[in-house]
């Protein structure tokens, strides 16, 4: 094992102390979301984030407690209490950990690139707009109202400040992580200046001991399971489909190629550690990571010392932390949502293909109004939807008559489920001679419902009293061939060696 230098370690251990300070509030709203203490969404992140970083699949990649969870679990604490949250995590981890061992991880590069830029534009707004959750303060009834406008406007100030630091300083130096500087030269202004301004520590406190390990105190019984499973089911997709997705993201923007089924493992270990350790769960958190990766934090030591920094703040350094102003670490959200945003998709939106423009602005959308799950699998299923069309039109066909008199059709295209009756109608059964060549030489049957089809189109020239002779399929579609095989000639000269996608996929 080769040991990162002075300088890549340093960038590594300031990184992971920035990404620890901006994990802190996260990682508090979220455990007030979900019903639980704040400790128990700091303890996710701790864990979460030194197993994922420990053994993952995307070195670089920082996962805590998140949003996407938080909403989830809210209904089930709210139940049955926070014992059952911890049952539901550990299951949550054990499918996710047969979802690895299953190889499904290589299905997310199934995401269409117009599902992928939808998701990091509406992630970007999502991060943009939590923000100003900060400026509301919640009364004893439960409703919400904004701060005094002196207060709204100190806090903006002060983000504001916060920004240009972060945007100034690496054209000076890039010896210390700009979000660093700029959240202590914040902090320090307005404890110099005596200034009244909301804290991390006003959202609750973060002062507790190790976590300990314990066994949910819940019913070992059917009843049990069927409480927590629709849950742990939902937990254990929507964080799959996040985490993959931001190491998806993460790829593209360092142009190295991370390990999907190895991070799913990853995350499924960890989320049964933290079931058993006190813990929300969780999954990869684009905003941190997206800090982490601008820092230049490349390896596992960043997020490894993230868990290691946010332990100590816990254990010894609760009240240094919760003096941190919170318009600080609004000031690097901001700056995390600008930097996530593609606004180069903007321009593309008039070049690109209007079906993946329509996915772009789509999945943005609903991942604002609604959540990453559905944004995402609505956006995959419209762009399935729009290929399978557009490769429905792409079958077509060349007519010619040989020299023994027969015609000769020359397929040329794709045939599945969408291009069966646009192939049926490329025939001209009764028109045509007694002797009829098929060539597939330039065709790829995809699936059962091609098979079908052929089946189909041998009926028919069986009904008209002609002879039909197919050339150049594959050997497995010969074999799966029913109606056909029997009643049609089949030449097996020089035969193409493809199979079928449904085959490829088993």
């Amino acid at each position: 094992m080769n040991l990162p230098s002075f300088s890549v370690a340093r960038t590594e251990l300031l990184s992971g102390l920035t990404v620890s300070l901006a994990m802190v509030p996260e990682a508090v709203a979220f455990a007030l979301i979900a019903g639980v203490s704040p400790l128990v969404g700091l303890y996710a992140a701790v864990i979460l984030g030194l197993v994922t970083s420990s053994f993952g699949g995307r070195p670089g990649m920082i996962s805590g407690a998140t949003g996407a969870i938080a909403v989830v679990i809210g209904a089930l604490v709210a139940s049955h209490g926070q014992q059952y949250l911890f049952a539901a995590v550990i299951l949550m981890g054990l499918l996710q950990g047969l979802f690895a061992v299953a190889k499904l991880g290589k299905l997310i590069r199934l995401v269409p690139h117009s599902v992928m830029l939808g998701f990091v534009n509406g992630l970007a707004v999502v991060i943009f707009l939590a923000q100003f959750g900060n400026l509301e303060v919640v009364s004893s009834t439960g409703t919400k109202s904004w701060l005094p406008a002196s207060e709204i406007v100190t806090m903006l100030g002060l983000a504001a400040v916060t920004m240009v630091v972060i945007y100034l300083l690496p054209k000076l130096t890039r010896a210390v992580p700009a979000t660093l500087v700029g959240i202590v030269v914040v902090s320090l202004l307005v404890h110099f200046l005596g200034w009244n301004t909301r804290r991390v520590g006003d959202m609750g406190s973060i002062a507790g001991g190790f976590p300990s390990f314990s066994i949910p105190e819940v019913p070992v019984s059917w009843e049990t399971l069927k409480i927590v499973f629709p849950y742990s089911l939902i937990m254990a997709c929507v964080g799959l489909l996040e985490s993959l997705l931001t190491l998806n993201l993460i790829d593209t923007m360092t142009d190295t190629r991370g390990r999907p089924n190895r991070e799913a493992l990853a995350q499924g270990v960890a989320n049964v550690l933290t079931g058993f350790f006190g813990g929300m769960g969780g999954c990869a958190m684009i905003g941190q990571s997206m800090i982490n990766i601008s820092n230049g934090a490349l390896r596992r030591l960043s997020g490894i010392s993230m868990s290691l920094f946010l332990l100590g703040f816990i254990l010894f350094g609760s009240r240094l932390i919760e003096a941190i102003p919170l318009a600080a670490l609004m000031g690097v959200m901001f700056v995390v949502a600008e930097k996530t945003f593609e606004w180069g998709s903007l321009t593309a939106l008039r070049k690109i293909p209007r079906s993946d423009a329509i996915i772009v602005v789509g999945v943005t959308v609903i991942t604002i109004l609604t959540d990453l799950a559905v944004a995402v699998a609505l956006g995959v299923v419209f762009a399935a939807l729009v290929f399978a069309w557009q490769h429905a039109k792409e079958i077509h066909v060349r007519k010619r008559i040989g020299d023994q008199g027969e015609k000769i059709y020359e397929l040329d295209g794709t045939l599945f489920f969408a291009s069966t009756a646009a192939f049926q109608g490329l025939f001209e059964v009764q028109a045509d001679p007694d002797r009829v060549v098929i060539e597939f030489g330039k065709a790829r049957v995809m699936d059962h419902s091609a098979l079908d089809a052929i089946d189909a189109l041998a009926d028919r020239y069986e009904l008209a009293g002609k002879s039909l002779t197919i050339r150049h399929l594959s050997p497995d579609c010969l074999e799966l061939l029913t109606k056909a095989r029997s009643r049609v000639e089949i030449d097996v000269t020089e035969d193409p060696r493809y199979h079928l996608a449904v085959d490829e996929l088993n």
